[in-house]
């Protein structure tokens, strides 16, 4: 990614009942301010930064079980 621009990472996951989708970054925190997830649990980075570069993990876990997706952002 450009630094400077938003940067969506999509994560599908369903089933009923509906899993629990949360993001988080490896080694750090997601962006301060400058994240947010909307309803079909897309994340959202805006003004990436250098140090905003790294893996991100999706995780959806419902009474099934838990699965997890990984993307990795280059700034």
């Amino acid at each position: 990614a450009v630094a400077g621009s938003t940067v969506e990472l999509g994560c599908g996951a369903q089933g009923d009942p509906a899993p629990r989708v949360q993001w988080h970054k490896e080694r750090g925190d997601l962006p301060w301010g400058r994240h947010e997830v909307d309803r079909e649990h897309t994340l959202r980075l805006y003004a990436v930064t250098p140090s905003d570069a790294g893996t991100y993990v999706c995780t959806a876990q419902s009474q099934l079980g838990t699965a997890a997706a990984t993307a990795r952002l280059r700034v």
